[in-house]
Formats: structure tokens, C-alpha cells, sequence
């Protein structure tokens, strides 16, 4: 056994000590013990708790790696994920003051993707272990919004359906407006009696939607999401903030920050989270890569009363960014890129002057990177908050207003 000093921690929630030594569900000041098994410490035994370890709400925590750190306080962990951030950008030399962090409720998640399992008796499913493929059922999730957590029995149906007895399937599930939306991966080729079977069991689960490999079984109701005054119908699987105070809370400073713009460009739109919402004071151009979401989106939209124009465009904005020349007639940019982040779109902004820049962002490095080039080429860092809508996890995401100094 040995005995080590936690210093800090890394970015996926481990406690660090000096080496480094890798000791997981630590916090920074506790004096641990275990077994050294190369950089990571084994069978971590707490030997001088810190005064932010709590015990963790959820039985499952020790075992599922749904959750990293249910075992820090809350205010350790808002404390912590501002840092984070704080640290990214201070790599490039920024500083910035923090709006208060927004933190997601517990039991709110309204989006999971769950790992389903024949077994010699039926199946099983749930996420999977901390550092592991093994699967860890979650009767008591405290994660995970009560409606979607009657998620798990489905997926246990699905596996016996539709699962091969050596591989389990992925089962992403969404809160609608109308009951369970449910996308499945990795399953059986989907044939004649497969879709006859898979039919049968959503309509015993009352299931919004089920498709199954990117193909729609059946739709036994419309798994409409509501963003603004619109009700739209995403694609399955398509990309949806994870809880709907988080969404509201983005939503919020990305209203706050395009203030009272007519006209907005809206990139890496989706099913249209803040576009549609924008078009109520805003005409807006909707980017997005799925050509799917764009259809939902502009569908959303004309099924509408009283929103001004939404013009929607599929494009990849990685290779195609918007230019200078389609980007001067807007008055400001919503962007909320994935985790690479925007580097070759944010430059194009750059050149074309926008000023007024909402980003939102999951990714703390990717987000440091592009905030360098903005504050390079004239903007100013106005707003900026933490929004963990990942709560218990390591995850960070943030929204940011960029103003363009005058010339």
C-alpha cells in the first residue's frame, strides 16, 4: 500500500497526486492509500477526507460510470467546472468574469443512451461500469428523468427481441411531448418478422417512436419537441439538449446576447433549439449538417403562426463554412459547434465583421481556442457562464457573448 497527497483534478474527474498518480473518486486534499498499478491507484482507501466529500444520493454510484463525481458537494463541483474553463482559456492568456453557474436539477435528464444484454434468463440494461464494457442496472438512478428511466424495461425488450446473444444493442432514448421516442443500434438485421416483433412491442409499451438502425418501425405518436412556440419532429436520434432547464437556461443568455438583432445566423442549428425561438423578433438562417434536422426545423417553422422568415440550409460547416460574403447581412451569430469546436467558421466570422457573436459551446479547450482568435481580431469577451446540464459528471459546457470592438 501507499499513501498519497491529492492534488488536483484532471479533467475527467480523478484525483491527481504527485507523479502523476491517478487515484479515481478523490478529491483535491484527501490523503489516500492503495495499491500502485502503474499511474493508477487500486482500491483507493480515503485516508484524510476533504470537507467537500459528501455521500453520494444514488446506490449505483460506486459501480456505474454514468457518474463521475457524485461524491464532491455542489459547490465544489460549480467551483470546480468554472475552473475548468477558466483554466482553458487562461492557457491563451484570458481572463474572464463568470456569470452564476446553472446547474441542472437532479432527475432532469431527458436524454440517455442505455446498453441492453440477452441473459441466460431474459436481459438486462443499464450503463455501463466505470472502465468497463460490463453492464450496471439502475432501478434507483438519480441521473435520469423518472418517465425516461421507464426507458429501461423497453430496452430490455428490445434486447430480447432484437439482439444477437453476443453483442448488446445501444438504445438512445428521448422524452417527448408524447411519450418515449427510442433509437437502436448495433441490433439484428432488420427483416420481415423483426419488424413485425418490434411493432408488437412498442405498441405493449405505448412507444412514441421506434426505429431501429436509423430505419422508423413504427410511429405510434408524433415524439414532437417543443422549442419556442414551434412543435417540432426531430429525426431519431437527432441531437437534443440533455435537460430542458439547461436548454431554457442557454436559451436565455443567447436571447440576452443577440438583444434586439432583426436579422441572425443560427449555426450548427439542429432541429432548431434557438432558431426557432429567435424567429419570434428575428428573421433567421438555420445551418446545420443533417439535412433531416433541417427538414424538422423548417417543417417546425411553417407549421407556425407569427414567427418571421426562417430560411434553413443543409451544409457542413467544417468544410464549407459560411463566407464573408454571406455572413456581412447578418446583425449577429448564434454557433454552438461540437466538441472540435469552429475554428475554420469562427475565422470566416472574423473576416466578415459580425458583431454579435452567441456561442455556445461543449467543450472548454476547443472553445479557448476560438475565444483567442475572436479577442485577436477585435471582439470582446461580454458574458460568459458555465450551464452543467451533465450534472455528477465531468462534462462542461458554457455560453459566451462576443462583442466587436468599434473600429
Amino acid at each position: 500500500m501507499s499513501q498519497h497527497k491529492i492534488i488536483r483534478l484532471g479533467h475527467q474527474g480523478d484525483g491527481i497526486a504527485q507523479g502523476p498518480v491517478f487515484a479515481p473518486l478523490t478529491l483535491p486534499g484527501e490523503v489516500v492509500s492503495g495499491t500502485l498499478d502503474g499511474q493508477v491507484l487500486r482500491d483507493v482507501k480515503i485516508d484524510t477526507p476533504s470537507p467537500d466529500r459528501v455521500a453520494p444520493p444514488c446506490r449505483h454510484f460506486k459501480s456505474c460510470g454514468g457518474c463521475q463525481l457524485m461524491h464532491a458537494s455542489d459547490d465544489f463541483l460549480a467551483g470546480w467546472k468554472q475552473d475548468v474553463v477558466a483554466s482553458a482559456l487562461g492557457a491563451h492568456g484570458i481572463t474572464a468574469e463568470f456569470a452564476p453557474i446553472h446547474v441542472s436539477p437532479a432527475q432532469s435528464r431527458r436524454r440517455a443512451t442505455l446498453t441492453a444484454r440477452r441473459t441466460k434468463k431474459g436481459a438486462m440494461a443499464g450503463f455501463h461500469a466505470k472502465g468497463s464494457d460490463v453492464v450496471i442496472e439502475i432501478p434507483d438512478c438519480k441521473l435520469l428523468h423518472p418517465a425516461l428511466l421507464g426507458a429501461v424495461p423497453v430496452a430490455c425488450d428490445l434486447a430480447v427481441t432484437g439482439a444477437s446473444r453476443k453483442n448488446g444493442i445501444s438504445v438512445s432514448v428521448t422524452l417527448s411531448l408524447n411519450g418515449l421516442d427510442i433509437s437502436v443500434s448495433d441490433g439484428k438485421p432488420l427483416d420481415g418478422p423483426l419488424r413485425i416483433a418490434l411493432a408488437a412491442l412498442a405498441d405493449r409499451h405505448n412507444l412514441a417512436r421506434l426505429a431501429w438502425d436509423g430505419e422508423v418501425v413504427v410511429t405510434r405518436h408524433a415524439p414532437d419537441q417543443v422549442f419556442g412556440a414551434a412543435r417540432v419532429l426531430p429525426p431519431p436520434g437527432a441531437f437534443l439538449q440533455a435537460t430542458a432547464e439547461g436548454e431554457a437556461a442557454l436559451l436565455a443568455d443567447v436571447q440576452a446576447i443577440v438583444g434586439g438583432a432583426k436579422r441572425i445566423a443560427d449555426l450548427f442549428a439542429g432541429s432548431g433549439t434557438f432558431a426557432l425561438p429567435l424567429a419570434k423578433n428575428a428573421e433567421v438562417l438555420a445551418v446545420e449538417g443533417s439535412a433531416a434536422m433541417c427538414e424538422a426545423l423548417d417543417a417546425g417553422w411553417r407549421k407556425t403562426q407569427g414567427l418571421k422568415s426562417v430560411t434553413t440550409e443543409a451544409r457542413d460547416l467544417f468544410r464549407q463554412p459560411l463566407l464573408p460574403d454571406e455572413l456581412k447581412r447578418f446583425d449577429a451569430v448564434v454557433i454552438d459547434p461540437p466538441r472540435a469546436g469552429a475554428e475554420a467558421q469562427i475565422a470566416e466570422i472574423c473576416r466578415a465583421r459580425v458583431p454579435v457573436i452567441a456561442y455556445v459551446s461543449c467543450s472548454p479547450t476547443s472553445f479557448a481556442r476560438d475565444a483567442k482568435t475572436l479577442l485577436a481580431e477585435g471582439y470582446t469577451l461580454d458574458r460568459l457562464r458555465v450551464v452543467d446540464q451533465f450534472r455528477w459528471s465531468s462534462h462542461v459546457e458554457m455560453v459566451a457573448g462576443f462583442i466587436l470592438n468599434p473600429a
